[in-house]
């Protein structure tokens, strides 16, 4: 059996790391992506089974716009897509909602959550 490949994607590395760290247990394949841009063309390529999104990303394309575009297109639209985000209000939450994100974390997230959100799927 192959191992879950999760794509993590936050313009801030040290998060990107804390990410990576928490998830290293799952025994996953972790990548990584620092704008919306970069995001769209891992996940076109490399099919991750999971994307851990940040909402405020670089490059002129947002995370809600990622989650969108993974969403509609039926090559991806399986991916499970966990929002962590510091946009914890509740218009925010609902365009998570809009967008068909999979799960919507408020930053500080609990890493145990984070797993169980990654695991369950």
């Amino acid at each position: 059996m192959s191992r879950r490949l999760i794509l993590i994607v936050d313009d801030q590395s040290e998060l990107r790391k804390l990410i990576r760290m928490t998830l290293e247990p799952l025994d996953c394949d972790l990548h990584e992506a620092a704008s919306g841009l970069e995001a769209l063309a891992k996940v076109r390529t490399l099919r991750p089974a999971v994307v851990i999104l940040d909402v405020m990303l670089p490059g002129g394309i947002d995370g809600y716009q990622v989650c969108q575009a993974i969403k509609s297109d039926p090559k991806t639209q399986q991916t499970r897509v966990i929002m962590v985000t510091a946009r914890g209000q509740k218009t925010d939450i609902e365009e998570g909602q809009r967008v068909k994100a999979d799960c919507y974390l408020v930053k500080p997230f609990s890493p145990m959550q984070l797993i169980r959100e990654v695991d369950n799927y």
